[in-house]
């Protein structure tokens, strides 16, 4: 802010408006100390001399050199001015002012000078100046400050060994720079997903210091050229197929932007494995048919024709025995391992308590890199290693599948590890070996012979030369969920409700009947004859229990809880304050259930419990969301129960949603032996926990459903299991 009346001049004489009295005794007791334009008090020493380094010219360094800030407005200056009594005393009790001046020669070779005086303010704080708007541009510009506690004024910040400082105001933008790309031309299809790309931007104006830039969808980013007008390099690696385009805009070094450049181009799908075994080979087969690149080699300890992994598209896979013959070779390499490679494969362990290889490459004394299971004090982990760093993590079990996919980037440098289609471990820094050698599965070179031998099952092993990215390690692990059972609750004959895919009904216990809602042949607003029915939760029925004895009973299990699950059911409960739990969907073993999904009054929470073994009285696992109960009003709840145990977790959904707190970790699970209930769950041994309320679309699937599939249970409709 500027203030008229409390200029001060170069000589340092106190400033107007401060008391006459004290400006008599300041003048009375002044002296003139070593430093020109400096005046003190006899009894107390002068404010510091601001230095550079405290100096700032919109919000940049104090330039001092012969290169002035530029700056794309008329700036504010500031200053961090200091009293040197704040070291005696609290720094509030020391106010300082700060005395600024600018100056420059205008186009006729006069100087120009402007001069401000800051309030006082509290020793140590900033102190600004909005220089006035007559300040020209594409001049440079000087300035300086000192400080001023009304009694004594320090050294312009200039004077000594400090130095003025200068700027100049650019009010020109740069041009809009030009984008050239040989990897991914405009308007055309090019390359694809997984491989990187250069983009070369260059704005014509010869003072740009940056380019700012973002793809579609992605954050924005920044690129510096070499030098001051230059180009820029732009890398990308493109993560999904389809329409894309680079938006890039130059930056000057005040800091003002061009106007926007778009470069529209398209991305290919990403290229298919240089190799590529599906292990799905005839028995008695000596050879794996490769889909792509050579056919790998049998030993004596392969045999095809084993099974696969549900949800998936291979129809067998191979065993190895773990001997010295338990091994596939090409002969030859597979990829360059120098470039980026990732490899992948489904497996099955056989045992977990020693380090084995599913794949790997030869070089002379060793292996460029392993892929497999490392066995750990600790307990086993998968493992991606090469160049002496390795990636680890997850928690393999025998004979359960998983999927593995290692990848080196050598763009980055880094080597990661995909179990199960989501990145496990610590990405780590890798410089593989070249490597000549043979391709291995099955077995590592280890020098003067082969070790790490795999006892287990393998099939779909995949060989890229580019990145495979996270969308697509997703895809390759991704296990299709299969339906088992949807009851929809629209009729019960015979006190039964059918299985809309023509599997076991329920069978409904006393105190269960099927509510049928409005069949549509009057209207009871129009017609005082016509009775009030109400509505069922979904479509023209649903399960009424009377929370007295009340439930449905599905024969069988239906759902493998030792696998990957899915269940998913629409309940209302009938009053507001339950006297106790209800159950609303179990599963039970011969002494406890393998979970239950129920409603807590205490804590007002629907709950996933989860019992970690069929014994009574065994550890249970309980995940809760809190929500009023229903009253017998609304529509309900959409609870669904995902266990994936492939990431062995297990997880509530309430209305579509998981939320934090609803998830759980569940290393392993057991079998549920018993029928599916519905309305019930063990209660110390004994059917009770039963439910009061309304109970619909009771859907069940092998298989975890993805988060998507999950929002579209209980609307009447299927999941599109895509």
């Amino acid at each position: 802010m500027q203030r008229s009346g409390r200029t001060r001049s170069a000589g340092g004489r106190p400033r107007a408006g401060w008391g006459a009295a004290a400006a008599v005794a300041a003048l009375a007791a002044s002296v003139v100390t070593a430093v020109p334009g400096v005046a003190h008090a006899a009894d107390g020493l002068p404010p510091r001399q601001p230095l550079t380094g405290d100096l700032q010219t919109a919000f940049k360094a104090c330039a001092t050199g012969g290169e002035p800030a530029y700056v794309p407005t008329v700036p504010v200056v500031t200053a961090v001015l200091h009293d040197p009594e704040e070291d005696d005393g609290p720094a509030e009790g020391n106010t300082v002012a700060g005395d600024f001046e600018a100056w420059w020669t205008d186009a006729s070779g006069t100087e120009q000078r402007r001069t401000h005086s800051s309030y006082p303010a509290p020793s140590g704080t900033v102190q600004r100046w909005q220089l006035p708007p007559d300040v020209p541009a594409d001049t440079v510009v000087s300035w300086h400050v000192r400080a001023n506690d009304g009694t004594a004024a320090s050294a312009w910040s200039s004077e000594g060994t400090g130095a003025a400082c200068r700027f100049v105001i650019d009010q020109a933008n740069p041009e809009k720079p030009a984008v050239a790309s040989d990897d991914y031309p405009a308007e055309r299809y090019s390359d694809g997903v997984g491989r990187y790309g250069s983009f070369v931007v260059d704005s014509p104006s010869p003072d740009v210091v940056a380019y700012q830039y973002n793809f579609i969808g992605g954050p924005q980013l920044t690129a510096l050229p070499a030098e001051p007008g230059g180009p820029a390099t732009l890398r990308f690696l493109p993560q999904k197929n389809g329409p894309d385009y680079l938006s890039v805009w130059a930056v000057d070094r005040a800091g003002r932007r061009s106007t926007t450049t778009t470069h529209h181009f398209f991305v290919n799908a990403g290229r298919a494995p240089v190799a590529h075994w599906k292990l799905a080979d005839p028995a008695g087969s000596a050879h794996a048919a490769a889909e792509t690149g050579a056919a790998a080699r049998a030993g004596s300890g392969v045999v095809f024709g084993g099974p696969a992994p549900a949800g998936t598209t291979l129809a067998s896979t191979a065993a190895l025995d773990g001997s010295r013959h338990g091994f596939l070779t090409t002969d030859a390499p597979a990829v360059d391992t120098r470039g980026t490679f990732a490899v992948s494969a489904w497996v099955r362990p056989a045992r977990t308590d020693r380090t084995m290889t599913v794949a790997g490459q030869d070089t002379a004394d060793g292996a460029a890199f392993t892929l497999g299971l490392r066995a750990r004090s600790s307990g086993p982990v998968w493992s991606f290693a090469l160049g002496g760093a390795r990636v680890s993590g997850g928690a393999p079990e025998t004979g359960e599948w998983a999927h593995l996919l290692g990848l080196y980037d050598s763009e980055t440098g880094t080597a990661r590890l995909y179990v199960n289609g989501r990145e496990t471990g610590t990405p780590v820094q890798a410089s593989p070996a070249a490597s000549t050698g043979a391709f291995q599965l099955g077995r590592a070179h280890r020098g003067s012979g082969y070790g790490q031998r795999w006892q287990g099952d393998l099939g779909d092993v995949r060989v890229h030369d580019r990145v495979v990215v996270a969308a697509e390690a997703a895809r390759l692990a991704h296990r299709q969920p299969k339906r088992l059972g949807r009851w929809s609750l629209e009729t019960a004959a015979d006190g039964t409700s059918p299985d809309a895919y023509g599997g076991a009904p329920l069978r409904l216990g006393g105190g269960a009947s099927v509510h049928r809602g409005p069949d549509g042949s009057c209207v009871p607003d129009l017609d005082p004859e016509c009775p009030v029915v109400p509505y069922a939760l979904v479509g023209d029925g649903h399960l009424s229990l009377d929370g007295a004895s009340g439930h449905a009973v599905a024969d069988g299990p239906v759902v493998d809880t030792s696998d990957s699950f899915t269940l998913g059911v629409v309940a209302r409960l009938a009053d507001r304050a339950p006297a106790g739990p209800m159950t609303v969907l179990s599963l039970p073993g011969r002494h406890a259930d393998a979970f239950q999904v129920r409603y807590d009054p205490a804590g007002g929470a629907w709950q996933l419990v989860v019992t970690e073994r069929d014994e009574a009285g065994a550890p249970e696992r309980i995940v809760s969301r809190a929500v009023p109960a229903d009253g017998g009003e609304g529509d309900g709840h959409r609870l669904a129960v995902v266990y994936d145990d492939a990431n062995d977790t297990v997880t509530l959904y309430l209305d579509g949603y998981a939320e934090a707190g609803t998830t759980a970790t569940l290393p392993r699970s057991w079998r549920a032996t018993g029928p599916l209930q519905v309305g019930r769950g063990l209660v110390a041994g004994a059917p009770g926990a039963y439910l009061r309320g309304d109970v619909d679309e009771i859907q069940a699937y092998a298989g975890a459903l993805s988060p998507q599939d999950v929002t579209r249970l209980g609307w009447g409709g299927q999941p599109c299991l895509c």
